[in-house]
């Protein structure tokens, strides 16, 4: 016998868009079980992320936690995937190993900004990260067909508002996943000095073209 909290996971998961083979290998446990607790009987249907998504709702006009909308945008810039052809929209963010905290960081930002249920895909050498919802697509509008380096990625209005607002936290995000920080050391005059560096890569010209636009936005006085 399964624990009832494995059973309940695998049903919240299914009932959230996942498909049963998805919700099987996040539970661990077969698939014909997990499709009989998802098939048979079912728990009626939770309530739809319409009413978190700030984008649908005529009473709310920003994100409840506009610093982590902030996050996990320059995430899904970076090392994200935006899947709209499934029965559910997924969104995908791939994270190191290396990086536990990383991981821990992007499973909460969706979390707080969309999603009821966050699953982590094991592969070899990263995690994937992973939530359903069908109104991702109106949280993140540069999603499109191919990669996104391949076509033009440029900020809604409304998402440039929350960008200038939290600069620090899509710099965050955008370094979590295509960045890198290490230590630098010059030598003047026979002294040694060792400062923090920063370093960014994206194949993206429009997202590197953002990223610069933020990073001097945030250093600005005041900024």
């Amino acid at each position: 016998m399964h624990p009832p909290e494995i059973r309940a996971r695998a049903r919240r998961l299914y009932l959230c868009g996942a498909t049963v083979a998805e919700a099987a290998r996040a539970v661990g446990v077969s698939y014909p079980t997990v499709r009989q607790w998802c098939k048979v009987r079912p728990e009626p249907k939770q309530q739809g992320t319409e009413s978190r998504c700030f984008r649908c709702r005529s009473d709310v006009d920003n994100p409840t936690d506009p610093a982590q909308y902030a996050y996990l945008l320059g995430l899904y810039l970076g090392d994200g995937h935006l899947v709209t052809t499934a029965r559910v929209p997924v969104l995908r963010v791939s994270c190191a190993d290396a990086w536990p905290g990383l991981i821990a960081a992007c499973e909460q930002a969706m979390r707080n900004v969309l999603a009821g249920a966050v699953q982590r895909v094991r592969h070899q050498g990263c995690v994937v990260v992973q939530s359903y919802g069908k109104h991702w697509p109106c949280l993140l509008p540069q999603h499109g067909p191919g990669k996104k380096h391949e076509r033009r990625i440029v900020l809604a209005d409304w998402q440039r508002t929350i960008v200038e607002r939290h600069p620090g936290d899509i710099l965050r995000g955008l370094f979590h996943s295509d960045g890198c920080r290490f230590a630098n050391r010059v030598v003047v005059r026979g002294k040694e000095y060792v400062y923090p560096r920063y370093m960014f890569t994206n194949e993206s010209a429009d997202i590197m073209a953002s990223a610069s636009g933020v990073s001097t936005c945030s250093a600005s006085p005041g900024g």
